[in-house]
């Protein structure tokens, strides 16, 4: 309601200024006051126009002012210092407005909403390396892009979900190599394996974490698995068995391949597994191999040739690479005439004739935005959701009901910084070969790695040194072995609220203490993940993610069980008392002693422009933020006024609809972060 208020402002204030002085504004800062006294909207239009109109800015607020005067729902109109116009609502009519404006809003559903939105997203996150369990830093770019999907598909957009697979790629060679150098496996020893560890309740992805260390080591020559030290030939034939396995991986149609196919693809599922925990869903799993195989970037190599992107360098560094300027760079030196190279270029195609990430990624993003004429993936099942098919690609003719994913009008790729330079190359690409509208519509969804606190990692048994026990954070290392698996850390997590909610309600059933258990869980490590600012250093840390104090999942989580109980004490529900509205006398709103009340009616009227600033600038921190606000402002109100025992039965209906309200916009707020209200706490 508070974001209606503000576009029917706006839009007041854009006529008049049409009319009065023939001027049309791109944009209009409408802010909020420091002070409640001083009204809900500030706006400093009169010092933007002062220049424009040679006049001073208390003179034209004065006449702005003049002009708006008498506009629906607003109760006064002032000028202020040197030439703000400082707005107050009309605080009963708004109240009622809430009420029923957002009465049958449903936030935070999934396939539910109806589309208002025509336009088409597509958002890829999480995209885990099939080779290992997943781990914390990727449940901040899983938990960011889901929350940013709610967010989309809230305010009526299509949406499609997608999460990259790169099986083909080295993090999935070196398991391989670890299976068959380490461990001397075949293919059919292999599916022995996943065999095995299916029988014996075992996880592959976790077998794989220690075995992607391992051969990690075996690389350097500082693992357990050499009895001497290796000699410099011997970790040379190393990196070429490396190599080798790559070319295998890309190539396809042969052992080694198959190895990884069955590998990746049983990983893959335990990592579904893993976010499905978290309420995480996805609805396209493209993967690596189908890209090469169906020759995606066969077609993205000559159209960037022939658009004069890529070259082949002759001389210098990169000699015999297909190279590409990157992002900001002048056209190649060698390219002007002069013969020299440009060292700087960015190298996509090896010399030895394999295909950088960077290449793959621009020939995968020219098919999300339509621009490989004639190529797409096959398509076929690979999970079911409750409410949905999750599709994988495949190379051989889609199954006949299967839908398509590309023909993008915007991508929102979740990655984390370090990946920085490689997006930059890919919206270079685009805009190298002419697709400028797609680069502008191409969104890097960044954010910065999840480590842990000291505290943590000696929780999880991790043996510190003293100087490790000094920093303010601990980093994660897969390479190493040195992390804390997703599934882990949510079973730590789940544990130590099963063992607090086991105390407080003992009386409650089994099922049911697990099941809250859980919700406050997944709240606290997916409020946790969303609290910070993308460019921000997470250090996680489990006793802060749980506390029922301060910013946290469980705090609001409480509040939202506190109110509930309020309605249950009163013999009354939350519907019926917003109902109750329609018949208040609502003037002790406009006084000082309603002003409190006011204040949580207004910050509860903010959820749809704090959702609106969230996708606009693709920060759900802020939404997470507004939750957290608000929880405060109610539990300041709960302790402020006694509900249950106020004897007016006016004043009683209103604080019962002011609790009401609260609740549904903080339940709501949940809704779009992916977080459950636990019936109990």
């Amino acid at each position: 309601m508070y974001r209606t208020m503000q576009q029917y402002l706006k839009s007041s204030i854009d006529a008049v200024l049409k009319a009065k002085y023939g001027i049309v504004l791109e944009r209009m800062a409408i802010e909020q006051p420091p002070k409640i006294a001083l009204g809900e909207f500030a706006l400093p239009i009169a010092f933007e126009l002062a220049k424009q109109l040679r006049k001073a800015p208390r003179t034209i607020a004065e006449e702005l002012r003049k002009e708006i005067v008498g506009l629906q729902g607003i109760a006064a109109i002032e000028v202020a210092g040197a030439g703000y116009l400082n707005i107050k609502l009309d605080r009963a009519a708004f109240v009622r407005e809430v009420v029923t404006q957002d009465k049958g809003v449903e936030i935070g559903g999934l396939y539910t909403v109806p589309l208002r939105d025509q336009n088409y997203y597509l958002v890829e996150h999480t995209s885990i390396n099939p080779n290992k369990a997943a781990h914390i830093g990727h449940l901040r770019n899983a938990i960011l892009g889901d929350t940013f999907v709610r967010l989309l598909r809230g305010r009526g957009a299509i949406v499609g979900v997608q999460n990259y697979i790169d099986n083909t790629g080295v993090q999935v060679a070196d398991v391989v190599v670890g299976l068959v150098h380490l461990e001397g496996r075949t293919l059919d020893t292999t599916r022995a394996l996943l065999a095995s560890l299916k029988d014996r309740g075992e996880r592959i992805d976790f077998y794989c974490w220690d075995l992607y260390a391992r051969v990690s080591q075996w690389y350097g020559g500082t693992g357990d698995d050499d009895a001497t030290p290796p000699t410099p030939i011997e970790l040379a034939r190393r990196k070429q068995i490396r190599l080798d396995t790559l070319h295998a991986l890309e190539a396809g149609n042969n052992e080694t391949a198959a190895i990884a196919e069955l590998t990746s693809t049983a990983v893959l599922r335990r990592h579904l597994e893993t976010m499905q925990r978290l309420g995480i869903e996805y609805d396209f799993l493209p993967r690596e191999s189908e890209i090469l195989g169906l020759h995606f970037w066969d077609a993205a190599r000559a159209l960037m040739i022939e658009r004069g992107v890529l070259y082949m360098e002759t001389e210098g560094k990169n000699k015999g690479c297909l190279v590409m300027r990157r992002a900001g760079n002048d056209a190649p030196e060698a390219e002007q005439g002069t013969g020299a190279p440009d060292e700087d270029a960015k190298v996509i195609v090896r010399s030895n004739g394999t295909v950088t990430y960077v290449g793959k990624d621009i020939a995968y993003h020219l098919w999300k935005f339509g621009l490989l004429p004639g190529k797409d993936f096959g398509y076929a099942r690979f999970h079911e959701y409750a409410m949905h098919t999750c599709w994988i690609s495949a190379a051989g003719t889609s199954e006949p009901d299967a839908p398509k994913f590309g023909r993008a009008d915007a991508i929102y790729n979740v990655i984390d910084s370090r990946q920085n330079d490689p997006q930059n190359n890919v919206i270079a690409a685009l805009r190298g070969m002419g697709f400028t509208d797609a680069a502008d519509r191409y969104t890097h969804f960044s954010y910065e790695m999840v480590a842990m606190t000291p505290r943590c990692a000696a929780e999880l048994g991790y043996t510190l040194s003293e100087e490790d026990e000094a920093r303010p954070f601990i980093e994660v290392s897969g390479r190493k072995g040195h992390g804390v698996k997703a599934d882990d850390l949510l079973d730590k997590l789940v544990a130590a609220a099963q063992a607090e909610v086991d105390a407080r309600h003992p009386e409650l059933s089994d099922a049911d203490r697990a099941r809250i258990a859980t919700q406050i869980a997944v709240g606290a490590l997916r409020y946790f993940m969303l609290r910070f600012t993308r460019n921000t250093v997470i250090a996680f840390d489990f006793k802060d993610a749980l506390s029922f104090e301060g910013e946290t999942g469980p705090y609001i989580q409480y509040a939202i069980v506190r109110a509930a109980n309020i309605f249950r004490k009163a013999e009354t529900t939350e519907e019926a008392a917003l109902d109750a509205v329609a018949g208040l006398d609502l003037s002790v709103l406009a006084g000082e002693e309603g002003t409190s009340l006011w204040e949580t009616w207004l910050l509860a009227s903010r959820l749809t422009a704090t959702i609106e600033q969230a996708i606009a600038t693709a920060e759900p921190a802020h939404l997470a933020r507004y939750a957290f606000q608000l929880a405060q402002q109610f539990n300041n109100f709960y302790h402020r006024y006694h509900i249950l025992s106020e004897a007016d039965p006016t004043r009683r209906a209103l604080l019962l609809a002011t609790a009401a309200v609260a609740r549904r916009e903080m339940v709501r707020a949940l809704g779009y972060l992916g977080i459950e209200v636990p019936a109990v706490m």
